[in-house]
């Protein structure tokens, strides 16, 4: 019925207690709707305070666990032209294996015995070293004998000295008995002469007392003479004796000044040849590096200079190389706003790209073809995209990862936190909130001693 007449009966019939309409049965969909309707009901009170487990979702790439594991370029050690290739891009080469040959470029370099003749100036010059050596050796000895010299002249002219004033002692009592001897003869004279004027003594007597005076005083003038000459040697020795001293250290410094020059000189060419020494090693280093050969174990990647007879710089990158073996690790970037989630040996769940998975995001124990990962470090430094790098390794005792994971893949890594109830969840997502950062069973591990704390600290690999 319609309803369409102003006077409703309705009233009239809901008061008559008609047994037909009680009667009729409902139809089917709607019974069926109310009963899916109950079940839906109890099945959302019972998921609303079911488990929840938080977690967010982050972006990475594969890489090494050991950085020396990671894909890597070779560099050209010094500058010159590509001459020969010895591997090609897909090759498998050991570490050592010869890559690519490069010649010289500079004019400092081109000549073939290069080292041989630095060798051979090397061994000139300690040639030369060792002449100075034995110059400065010599002037050493030279100097000994100088001063031991010097102490002989210093005893002689002492001893001279001494001799020359016992000389002149000498001198002086003989000085002294020969002017006796002349008062004597004088003396003898006027006598003669007095015995000579009464007749007693003959001329001839006389003469012969004169004689011997005249004998007396002239050994007296000899003696006076030869004690000048004792005086005359003494001052004489005195100045040869204060001027050993001098004569000698000017010998001694000469003689020490050259002993100077030549250890300058030794020293000078010993510098010099261990300069030499040091460029001849570097000579036949780098003439070394003019082979480019394998660091480590790997696989050619793209090789960067291909041409015969290009030129390359020093330090440029000319090909690179897959480390053939390495511990897969999981480079993830995580948003500054989830950072204070990530903790240091937290579970990450990964899906990887080409290996297919199945995750339900609040209960990670339903999910399939994941895989497991613990954080190993946490960088402190934002980078330039404005997030910040967290470092995961394989759980020990998850899932092994999949061995043909190769550096660069994608990832896809889910960090899961604490437990919450469906609902709090829910009002948490309307809400904006994020997730929760104290959580107890995260912080506190039991024990048979009692509870224990960790610190939440961080690990910074930089």
């Amino acid at each position: 019925m319609l309803n369409l007449s102003p006077q409703s009966v309705l009233s009239d019939v809901q008061g008559m207690g008609l047994s037909a309409l009680e009667q009729v049965d409902l139809p089917n969909g709607q019974r069926m709707y109310r009963r899916w309707m109950l079940v839906f009901i109890v099945m959302s009170l019972i998921i609303i305070f079911m488990p929840w487990r938080q977690n967010f979702r982050a972006k990475g790439t594969v890489t090494a666990l050991d950085a020396a594991d990671r894909p890597q370029s070779i560099h050209a050690t010094l500058p010159g032209r590509v001459e020969a290739w010895y591997v090609f891009e897909g090759d498998t080469v050991r570490r050592g294996d010869t890559i690519a040959r490069v010649s010289e470029i500079k004019s400092d370099y081109f000549d073939p015995d290069l080292v041989e003749r630095t060798g051979a100036i090397r061994d000139a010059k300690t040639s030369s070293a060792e002449g100075y050596r034995a110059k400065a050796a010599a002037l050493s000895r030279q100097i000994v004998s100088l001063e031991q010299e010097r102490e002989l002249k210093l005893r002689e002219y002492q001893n001279k000295y001494e001799q020359s004033l016992l000389y002149v002692t000498t001198l002086e009592a003989d000085l002294v008995q020969q002017i006796v001897q002349v008062d004597i003869a004088a003396y003898q004279e006027r006598r003669t002469d007095t015995l000579n004027a009464r007749g007693l003594k003959s001329l001839s007597d006389l003469e012969t007392k004169r004689l011997k005076t005249q004998e007396a005083l002239a050994k007296k003038i000899a003696i006076d003479n030869k004690l000048e000459q004792a005086k005359t040697e003494i001052q004489q020795t005195r100045i040869a004796l204060e001027s050993v001293g001098p004569t000698y250290r000017g010998k001694i410094a000469k003689a020490e000044s050259d002993r100077q020059s030549a250890l300058t000189s030794y020293y000078g060419s010993v510098g010099d040849a261990t300069k030499l020494a040091s460029e001849e090693t570097n000579y036949r280093i780098r003439r070394d590096f003019a082979h480019i050969i394998a660091p480590q174990d790997g696989i050619i990647g793209k090789i960067l200079t291909p041409g015969i007879g290009e030129t390359v710089k020093e330090g440029e990158a000319i090909v690179t190389i897959l480390p053939k073996g390495f511990r897969a690790a999981v480079e993830l970037f995580v948003d500054p706003f989830n950072l204070p989630l990530v903790q240091q040996g937290q579970e990450i769940r990964f899906l990887f790209d080409g290996w297919p998975a199945v995750f339900f995001s609040g209960w990670p124990g339903l999910s399939y073809g994941t895989f497991s990962g613990d954080v190993v470090a946490i960088d402190n430094i934002i980078d330039s995209k404005g997030r910040y790098r967290v470092l995961v390794r394989p759980s020990k005792d998850g899932r092994p990862w999949p061995e043909a994971l190769r550096p660069g893949s994608g990832a896809e890594g889910v960090a899961l936190l604490g437990e919450v109830s469906v609902w709090y969840e829910v009002w948490r997502q309307l809400n904006a909130f994020p997730p929760d950062y104290y959580q107890n069973d995260r912080y506190v591990k039991e024990s048979k001693e009692g509870v224990k704390f960790k610190a939440p600290a961080k690990t910074v690999i930089k």
